[in-house]
């Protein structure tokens, strides 16, 4: 990224009175955490339950399959497009029983080691705050609140909106806006005022679907895909680290 465009994003955010973050992959380095739990309950499933193609017996991705599959969708979703990529239309239950435990393994992890904040995240938020722009952070995930206490970043954010308030108040996953629009409700800041900060293809669509002013996407994986498919799904700029956004 070249320092005028730079400039130019930092001139845009100056200009929103909200920024709502995703949660997983953009605050918290959760996002290998969550992949790797997956992989390991997909590829026991697909062991017990070959698909029908050899093709499509090739065990999860943990980037390509995470990716596009599963990042930034409810666990349901998610579950149910990756088994579906690989031919497999298991009853509900049965994808509800894959999800469940991935979420296990998960919460294990999450127990044992905890998860760390991007300190480049954190020094945006912070500045963002200094300038009197409201912050919020949004999960698909029910351990998205536990995941920004043990990272110590809680309460930087003036509103949470969790896996666990998304399905009491029957809030779609993304690419839906639901998630991003509720914030924005809770943070009384209209959308065209407000700017989404995501590093999934369904986050970006769903920041571009409800309408807000920005969508920056967030494209940590070295390769030079990432950047160019969230570009493509609706982002308006793309960074490797949100510190990039303090010139």
């Amino acid at each position: 990224m070249t320092v005028q465009s730079r400039q130019r994003l930092v001139a845009t955010l100056g200009d929103v009175r909200a920024v709502v973050f995703d949660t997983d992959g953009v605050i918290t380095d959760s996002a290998r955490a969550h992949a790797a739990a997956w992989k390991t309950a997909f590829d026991a499933y697909l062991a017990e339950h070959p698909p029908p193609t050899p093709g499509q017996r090739r065990p999860f991705d943990v980037r390509e399959d995470y990716l596009r599959y599963v990042d930034g969708r409810s666990r349901l979703d998610g579950a149910a497009a990756f088994l579906a990529s690989r031919g497999l239309h298991p009853p509900p239950a049965t994808v509800r029983a894959v999800a469940e435990a991935k979420e296990r393994l998960f919460a294990a992890r999450l127990r044992e080691q905890g998860m760390d904040a991007y300190p480049g995240t954190v020094r945006l938020v912070r500045a963002l705050r200094r300038a009197g722009i409201r912050c919020a952070a949004v999960s698909a995930s029910r351990h998205a609140r536990e995941l920004l206490d043990r990272a110590a970043v809680l309460d930087l954010f003036d509103v949470l909106v969790d896996g666990v308030e998304a399905a009491q108040l029957g809030l779609p996953g993304k690419p839906r806006p639901d998630l991003f629009l509720e914030a924005a409700r809770r943070l009384d800041v209209p959308v065209d005022r407000a700017a989404v900060v995501e590093d999934a293809v369904a986050g970006v669509e769903a920041g571009r679907n409800g309408g807000f002013a920005l969508v920056v996407g967030v494209a940590r994986d070295p390769g030079p895909d990432a950047g160019q498919r969230l570009l493509r799904h609706g982002a308006d700029i793309v960074v490797r680290d949100l510190a990039e956004l303090l010139v």
